[in-house]
């Protein structure tokens, strides 16, 4: 059973920054390719992020292309977000998942169907 687990969300001022983590146990971790998705209050779960198995390819939505910054330690079995100048607007629950279907070490995922286990979520609050 692949559990992962969320933390490192919170309340900050627009203009701040964050860093999410994700730990990732019951699977081999770098067998795994890792995401992540928010999801704001009325709104669909969109895709934020995604990193491949070897951690040397990335991908980002437009939107936070620039800000943030998806990285894992596969040591560790952790990914992390780094999220920089954060606006209200993002504002959402954080999502981090994991596709274990993906042979490539240097592929990754972006649609949300892609992946077949999720965490919690933390939640990302920004006040204006």
């Amino acid at each position: 059973q692949v559990q992962l687990v969320e933390s490192g969300g919170g309340l900050v001022q627009a203009g701040g920054s964050l860093r999410l983590s994700c730990a990732v146990s019951g699977r081999t971790f770098t067998s795994l390719v890792m995401g992540w998705f928010r999801q704001a209050p009325g709104k669909e779960r969109e895709f934020v992020a995604t990193i491949s198995r070897s951690g040397g390819n990335t991908y980002y939505a437009d939107s936070v292309k620039g800000r943030f910054t998806i990285s894992r330690v596969n040591a560790k079995s952790t990914i992390y977000l780094q999220m920089n100048s954060l606006t209200p607007e993002e504002t959402a629950v954080y999502y981090c998942a994991a596709d274990a279907d993906v042979y490539y070490s240097t592929a990754y995922s972006t649609r949300r169907s892609d992946y077949d286990y999720w965490g919690q979520g933390t939640q990302v609050t920004v006040s204006s």
